[in-house]
């Protein structure tokens, strides 16, 4: 079993209810979308492969209790699924990051899914796999990455729509220094639903540039 990876580092997570817990990072290369306000290019392509054996003994090695794979698209690796398996057996809380596009199905039901959806901002609110939105359960997280109130109000008619109160936890992420974070904050306090603001903790810490952390 060899993935395609972009890197392995420790930090805290940045992003979901989780924010702020450290935890160890590993980001696999390979996207199929190309959103306007994309943050990590850098995992479009290269890379190195790492055999799964690795990767979990690195994740145990951490000494840290959680990992997270993210990308890029980590689904479009097809041993992804095997290696999320994995990361769960060795005890691990295992988080994945995924774009809303490629079917979650075979993902292993004790990993916490956070899933985009594509808001019109990003230009790819089209790639979305919908039917994705019924395999998510109370413990796993959508994630609405909004650049201005229409992409807001985009994020409440799919919740709405898609029947999503009451089940994932609901996240409304502003685009790191496109859109005032206080202006996105009183939207989400005005809003009857129950939305939760995601700051990007990791940009305010070090910066929207820095890599591996």
């Amino acid at each position: 079993m060899a993935l395609v990876v972009c890197e392995t580092f420790t930090s805290i997570l940045g992003e979901s209810s989780r924010a702020g817990l450290p935890a160890f990072f590993i980001r696999l290369t390979g996207c199929n979308l190309r959103c306007r306000w994309c943050d990590t290019p850098y995992a479009y392509d290269g890379g190195e492969s790492r055999e799964g054996d690795d990767l979990v003994a690195a994740a145990r090695a951490s000494g840290l209790p959680r990992v997270l794979v993210t990308g890029g698209e980590p689904l479009l690796q097809t041993e992804t699924i095997t290696l999320l398996a994995r990361l769960c057996d060795a005890g691990m809380e295992v988080l994945l990051e995924t774009n809303g596009s490629v079917p979650l199905g075979g993902v292993d039901r004790r990993v916490r899914r956070i899933m985009d959806v594509k808001c019109p901002g990003s230009g790819m609110a089209h790639a979305m796999h919908w039917p994705n939105l019924r395999e998510l359960t109370p413990q796993d997280e959508v994630k609405f990455v909004i650049s201005n109130r229409e992409d807001f109000d985009y994020a409440e008619a799919v919740i709405r729509e898609h029947g999503l109160i009451g089940g994932p936890t609901l996240l409304i992420s502003p685009v790191f220094g496109e859109i005032a974070v206080a202006e996105v904050a009183a939207w989400v306090t005005a809003s009857p639903l129950p939305l939760r603001l995601n700051l990007q903790l990791h940009k305010y810490l070090w910066g929207p540039e820095q890599r591996g952390v």
